[in-house]
């Protein structure tokens, strides 16, 4: 057992038994990672930190050999982005992103560029008004760098670049050419603009994606196949993606 100190936004808490919680951070030392803090829900004051949902903490923690499961003795907060805590669009947002993390990342596998997108993001969300088109980013670069991206470079299939029509297959994970669109009668036609939004978002910095102007209708289309990805690759749609689809929709109505 060693102790280690990290610096990490929480991905989700839960209670354990009468007195504990356990945490799921997000830390750019170690990756993702889960911690009990014993004692908290009856003794808060033993730790300088509430750990609120996609909060920034420092933490120090017994770091066990031969279990995911380790006790966190300190937690800090660092930063808990109030501004984004004042409006239910960006909050649904901020949840959205801790849970896209807390789904396509795995247990204690650093990836300092996923740490760095989810607090870059965050750190905008508190002060830009538009975080339909943050999640939009986050959504397409966080799966660029977790490696669990729909391929759209070139044909999922054969791998040969696509010059003209393509199509989007969910099953295959990616773009079809003429030629083997027959291998997933259910992929469906996709604009040549949103292809285009997808590979300067995962070719580009976050700041420089957020300067792009977006289509209204190549924003629903992308909208439309990244969270159809999600939720047959997942097997599940995310609980914070339901909830944003809601707010959308009582938006535009």
């Amino acid at each position: 057992m060693s102790i280690d100190k990290a610096c990490g936004l929480v991905l989700n808490k839960r209670d354990l038994r009468e007195t504990s919680i356990l945490v799921d951070f997000y830390t750019r030392e170690f990756g993702k990672v889960s911690g009990i803090l014993k004692g908290i829900r009856t003794e808060p004051e033993k730790f300088a930190s509430n750990l609120e949902l996609f909060s920034l903490n420092e933490i120090i923690f017994y770091r066990k050999t031969h279990s995911s499961l380790h006790l966190v003795s300190q937690a800090d907060k660092i930063d808990n982005f109030t501004g984004i805590r004042q409006n239910v669009e960006r909050i649904s947002t901020a949840s959205f992103m801790m849970e896209l993390i807390n789904s396509v990342m795995q247990a204690e596998d650093a990836n300092a560029d996923v740490f760095n997108l989810a607090l870059a993001s965050l750190k905008e969300l508190e002060t830009n008004y538009n975080p339909e088109k943050i999640a939009t980013i986050f959504k397409i670069k966080m799966l660029n760098l977790s490696g669990f991206k729909p391929h759209f470079d070139s044909c999922v299939s054969c791998l040969d670049k696509i010059m003209g029509q393509s199509k989007f297959s969910l099953a295959l994970g990616g773009l079809l050419c003429p030629r083997c669109m027959a291998k997933d009668p259910t992929s469906r036609a996709i604009f040549r603009g949103t292809i285009a939004t997808v590979l300067h978002i995962e070719r580009n910095s976050f700041a420089a994606s957020l300067n792009l102007g977006m289509n209204p209708l190549i924003k629903k289309e992308l909208d439309l196949i990244l969270n159809s990805f999600l939720n047959f690759h997942l097997g599940r749609e995310l609980k914070s993606q339901k909830l944003l689809n809601k707010l959308e929709m009582a938006v535009r109505s």
